[in-house]
């Protein structure tokens, strides 16, 4: 069969239309009026109140002369490499891969007055050019901007509480640095282990180091302590600290007591720790909800001084059909198991109320509560895994540490 291709006509393309050159972004500064209320205002509309508050704290003057940069950025100035990654962690994103979705967002296009992000690639050269020597300088970043945020915002405190913890970060495949270690949820799975610690009256983060899965040494927690002291305001004159037992070292102590911090750290199970709990007399606990409370002194194996010892038990009721295994009695023959309740005490003469103190430790909720340890306590046999508190006592005052 003969096919005649003249008489098949093939539909014309159509002429594109030539396209519209993007339009100049929207400038905003301080005086711009926004409304929460208003129309025109995107997912990403909580950005212009945030950009306000750091053009009225001057963070861009801050940044500049704080930061040393000495590679010559040509896509955008360093402060905007910065303040990109500020507010994107600000709307929840946490990785450079997500600035893709916020690359052509109007609202903060019109805050960083560009017309586009540049590629992921580019802040990783970006963050791969710093020296190391910048981890310190974006701290000080933080301390100047916590104490320009109080002066405005008049907040005054003389006093403030730091919470400090280590975290699980779970990895998978071969990362640098990830140990087998104490991971509850992913148990034989490598992990990272950071150190963070937190501003109990204010929730603020007020410094962190990213560690490998082994549990810190004495000289990481002592380095660790001395950083996050010296980024307080100027205006706070007492210090207290909270801490649990992966922070139960000499050299916590000493740190601590460096920076006049009054302290309070869970104490780590020991075998001749639980001999002198055996040995301890104890007593009534009217202002705690555990039956009984004691104290003794201790010197724990390389530590300078003795330390003064203080721990709650409860009375255990076994279950029904429950054999009573051998464990720490009370004078009226009945096994108890043993919490650790960690103390802070003031410059009291060693009268500490014991129920003062368990509120405090209570209080600790910004991170894992003492409370999961001490549930954790009745598994062992008779219920007995003491963790206890340390309170160590300088010539002229008693102060607490662990």
């Amino acid at each position: 069969m003969v096919i005649d291709r003249g008489q098949r006509s093939a539909k014309k393309p159509v002429k594109q239309g030539r396209g519209e050159d993007p339009p100049e972004p929207t400038k905003i500064n301080a005086s711009t009026r926004f409304d929460f209320a208003g129309k025109n205002l995107t997912a990403y509309g909580g950005l212009l109140p945030v950009a306000t508050l750091l053009e009225k704290l001057q963070f861009q003057q801050l940044v500049e002369e704080t930061l040393t940069v000495k590679r010559e950025t040509r896509a955008m100035p360093m402060y905007q490499f910065v303040l990109t990654m500020v507010l994107a962690l600000y709307v929840g994103f946490s990785r450079l891969h997500h600035l893709q979705f916020l690359a052509r967002e109007p609202m903060l296009m019109g805050i960083l007055k560009g017309l586009r992000l540049p590629p992921q690639c580019t802040f990783w050269r970006f963050l791969a050019s710093l020296h190391g020597s910048v981890a310190q300088q974006v701290l000080e970043v933080q301390r100047q901007m916590r104490q320009r945020v109080w002066e405005a915002a008049h907040v005054k405190l003389d006093s403030v509480t730091l919470d400090t913890d280590t975290t699980v970060h779970t990895v998978y495949g071969n990362q640098m640095g990830a140990r087998k270690s104490y991971n509850p949820k992913n148990r034989g799975k490598k992990s990272y282990q950071p150190i963070l610690t937190f501003l109990a009256e204010t929730k603020e983060y007020v410094g962190g180091e990213l560690h490998n899965g082994d549990r810190p040494t004495g000289m990481q927690i002592a380095r660790h302590v001395d950083s996050v002291t010296i980024t307080l305001p100027p205006g706070v004159k007492v210090i207290y600290a909270r801490a649990d037992a992966g922070f139960y070292c000499w050299e916590a102590v000493q740190a601590y007591e460096r920076h006049d911090c009054q302290f309070i750290v869970v104490a780590r199970k020991t075998p001749r720790l639980l001999e002198e709990l055996q040995s301890a007399h104890w007593k009534r606990s009217p202002r705690t909800d555990a039956d009984e409370q004691c104290a003794f002194w201790y010197q724990p194996q390389g530590w300078g001084r003795a330390c003064r010892f203080l721990a709650l038990r409860y009375e255990k009721k076994p279950a029904p059909g429950e054999v009573q295994l051998s464990g720490v009695r009370n004078q009226h023959g009945r096994a108890d198991r043993c919490a650790g309740v960690v103390l802070q005490t003031a410059c009291d003469g060693g009268k500490s109320d014991p129920g003062s103190q368990q509120r405090c430790r209570v209080g600790r909720a910004s991170l894992e509560t003492l409370g999961h340890e001490l549930r954790s306590l009745s598994t062992g046999h008779a219920g007995l895994q003491p963790e206890l508190l340390v309170v160590t006592v300088q010539p002229g005052r008693e102060s607490c540490s662990g």
